[in-house]
């Protein structure tokens, strides 16, 4: 398939599977408590693409990685939850290992028939993962005969599992990784007009590259959550305590210029809530401007914001978001985030193509249950910022150079 990338790489469907052993990238770096699965939806969607390999007689083995256990086992990040989840929604048993290679992963592996699923132990309970260690992708590669890879929240990184594993393997991507490109592939060649990206979060260093680059594709720009206060300071605007990026001021100014030049749009919060501190029960009050008083922090957007930034939504064609707009996890800081939710949603049946850029963002959909309202909720931020930027994925680009078709 060609996409966005510029790349052309073999889909699921180009694969020859039939009755194949087939190694596949999933990302599972799901959330826990207790050992149990709390947010299934990485989960859930790998469920077309593992369908459509058992209904091939595939025997199935699934590699992903959970959390940063720093290159060695570590019960916290173990992967068994994750096992035991995917037996629920595929309703057919799920095999574990309790490695990833060697003679643990070698013996369920060799065992495994047709139509059978096993998913092998953290992948970064080795630190030669992280590395793309040669040996180690070659010890992975040989649990299975053909390689699909359907992790996008993993394609941005150069790992032994989604780059090493393709020198010793056929193969293409799956129905998640081609669904998230095809979504992205829309805005980043004729996305309908008028164009609103609304990017929220922490830090402006995150976002600086993609940011640029969406002056170059929308109308209107919404910079809200604690990046925004970066941007209002560089404007020389007081913003009390709030979280500044003091060595990115003279990013923003450029982002701030550039806009100007493109004649974007580029929206920031006309007012705030604000705390003194960043805690549940601290007393928290509105500013009557876009200026943060001394001693208090910013800790969402105002009702003028939330206003002003969903009108904007409501009368777009396209809209891609990342980044919340306050402290969403905490409730009394949650209403700017969740407005910009439900405006989305409302956009999305007025008939906008609505996406929603993964990380934090997807945590804010699924606290007020909207998933299902949105065009196309992206599995990962990460990955999704990145091709927007522009850049290349390596998990793409060694499907590709593998099939000799760059």
């Amino acid at each position: 398939m060609a996409n966005g990338t510029g790349m052309k790489i073999k889909r699921l469907d180009e694969l020859d599977l039939k009755g194949k052993r087939v190694l596949v990238r999933v990302d599972y770096n799901v959330p826990l408590r207790d050992g149990v699965v709390t947010d299934d939806t990485r989960i859930r969607e790998t469920l077309p693409t593992l369908k459509r390999l058992l209904s091939a007689g595939c025997k199935v083995v699934l590699i992903a990685h959970l959390g940063r256990p720093k290159g060695k086992p570590d019960p916290k990040y173990s992967l068994r939850p994750a096992a035991k989840e995917l037996e629920k929604l595929l309703g057919k048993p799920v095999r574990f290992a309790e490695d990833c290679v060697g003679p643990e992963a070698e013996k369920v592996v060799s065992a495994l028939g047709p139509e059978e699923v096993v998913l092998l132990e953290n992948l970064r309970y080795h630190a030669e993962e992280e590395k793309n260690d040669p040996a180690f992708a070659k010890a992975l590669a040989k649990n299975g005969e053909v390689f699909v890879q359907d992790a996008f929240g993993a394609l941005h990184r150069a790992h032994a599992s989604t780059a090493g594993v393709t020198q010793h393997l056929d193969g293409g991507i799956g129905f998640l990784v081609e669904k998230e490109l095809e979504f992205l592939d829309r805005i980043l060649s004729n996305p309908p007009r008028p164009f609103v990206a609304v990017l929220g979060g922490a830090k402006v260093s995150d976002k600086l590259g993609v940011t640029l680059k969406l002056l170059e594709k929308v109308n209107t720009l919404i910079i809200g959550g604690a990046m925004s206060y970066t941007f209002l300071k560089a404007q020389g605007i007081p913003v009390g305590t709030s979280l500044v990026e003091d060595d990115r001021l003279e990013d923003a100014k450029k982002i701030l210029a550039e806009a100007r030049r493109q004649k974007v749009e580029l929206l920031l919060p006309a007012d705030h809530l604000v705390a003194a501190e960043v805690k549940e029960d601290s007393p928290a009050e509105t500013t009557q401007t876009q200026a943060i008083p001394d001693g208090k922090a910013g800790v969402d957007i105002g009702p003028r914001s939330i206003k002003l930034f969903c009108e904007r939504i409501l009368a777009a064609k396209t809209v891609f978001w990342n980044g919340p707009m306050g402290v969403f996890e905490m409730k009394p800081f949650a209403k700017g985030s969740f407005a910009v939710a439900e405006a989305m949603a409302q956009a999305t049946g007025a008939g906008a193509k609505t996406i929603v850029g993964g990380g934090d963002s997807l945590a804010v959909i699924k606290a007020t249950g909207l998933g299902e309202k949105m065009s196309h909720c992206s599995t990962g931020g990460g990955a999704s910022l990145e091709l927007l930027e522009g850049k290349t994925l390596p998990g793409l680009a060694a499907l590709a150079a593998k099939a000799n078709v760059v």
